[in-house]
């Protein structure tokens, strides 16, 4: 993609002007210019809409922390300029001539991933998610802090009546996020199911946990959290500060889904687990995972991690939040305060999730 040069926020996120049907000759949006640099106004030449490309005239994109990694490059990977944004919701405004799934005007959404390379093994098995060569939203490319963005139609996901736009934003990333290693590891109404933190992904791991029928028991280090905690489904509430709360559900659950970015004493929920139970990580501590050997040798227990979902998965889990009333905790911003909103995400201020709106 063509970077051009920055432009004023007079008009910066107005409806366009030309037809609908139509792929703008330039997008506007706010982009990163160095590693941890405030968001200033960008403007970039998409080039050609390919025969496979959507464009989407965005009017909602949520703020996920990953977008707050790849602003600081915490990962190494980010190259600058570049627009964040990957939990996107908007409108078709155009369609390549190639593109029979999708019609223009149609409400849709668009996550972590916009193409893969639809051959290998991955992709075949419909595993796209796990694609090497996988494209990130706004990884190498522009995001959605935007007016419009592109992807790949295969990646582009239309959105159920039922689910106001705000709300479904973060499902697009964070929600998929803790849906598929649920379903991955088959939880089932036999299940007991933990989950560690109850934040930006962990209030939606409770609610789709609770909706496969599990017994839903929160881990978290605020006894605040509890009365919020039950009315989100949990079943039960662990203050895991308390050493005698944690004894005390040793060997009760089939899977913990760990939803935290904090170090804790990993071995105590190897220990909550029954046999053949798995301690799944979605969130990234900053220091290594360390555990004895004996637990998960003796219990045949397992530590795993998980990905964002395939199209496909995505597709499901929207049907199963619209079906069973599974929505994001948000707090909107309008997107020329993305700035300010950031800073809300870092300091923890948003319960739960920060979404921008056009």
């Amino acid at each position: 993609m063509r970077a051009g040069a920055g432009f004023g926020f007079v008009g910066l996120f107005s409806t366009p002007s030309e037809e609908v049907g139509t792929a703008m000759a330039q997008i506007q949006g706010l982009a990163a210019h160095a590693a941890g640099a405030e968001l200033l106004p960008f403007r970039y030449d998409p080039g050609k809409l390919g025969a496979q490309e959507v464009e989407i005239a965005i009017t909602h994109c949520g703020i996920c922390h990953s977008d707050i990694h790849l602003i600081s490059n915490d990962w190494g990977i980010s190259q600058y300029p570049f627009i964040p944004g990957h939990e996107i919701i908007g409108t078709v405004a155009a369609v390549g001539d190639g593109v029979r799934s999708l019609a223009v005007g149609q409400r849709v959404g668009l996550g972590w991933q916009s193409n893969s390379c639809g051959e290998c093994e991955w992709c075949t098995r419909g595993m796209e998610n796990l694609c090497p060569a996988a494209e990130g939203t706004c990884v190498h490319r522009h995001g959605g802090y935007a007016d419009r963005v592109r992807a790949n139609a295969r990646f582009v996901i239309p959105i159920p009546e039922a689910l106001a736009s705000e709300h479904a934003a973060p499902l697009l990333c964070g929600g998929i996020t803790v849906y598929n290693p649920l379903r991955t590891h088959g939880v089932n109404p036999s299940s007991r199911v933990g989950v560690v933190g109850i934040g930006g992904l962990g209030h939606m791991a409770i609610q789709f946990a609770r909706v496969f029928g599990a017994e839903v028991t929160a881990f978290s280090t605020s006894a605040a959290k509890e009365e919020e905690a039950r009315a989100l489904g949990a079943h039960h509430f662990v203050h895991s500060r308390e050493s005698k709360a944690l004894k005390e559900v040793a060997g009760t659950q089939d899977f913990i889904l760990s939803t935290i970015n904090a170090d804790q004493d990993w071995g105590v929920y190897i220990q909550a687990l029954r046999p053949t139970g798995t301690l799944c990580f979605v969130g990234v501590p900053p220091s290594p995972i360390t555990v004895h050997a004996f637990p998960l040798i003796s219990g045949l227990r397992s530590i795993s991690g998980n990905p964002t979902g395939s199209p496909y998965r995505i597709k499901e889990m929207l049907d199963v939040a619209a079906r069973h009333g599974v929505k994001a905790q948000t707090e909107a911003f309008p997107m020329s305060k993305a700035n300010e909103a950031i800073e809300k995400v870092k300091k923890n201020k948003v319960r739960y999730r920060a979404v921008l709106a056009n």
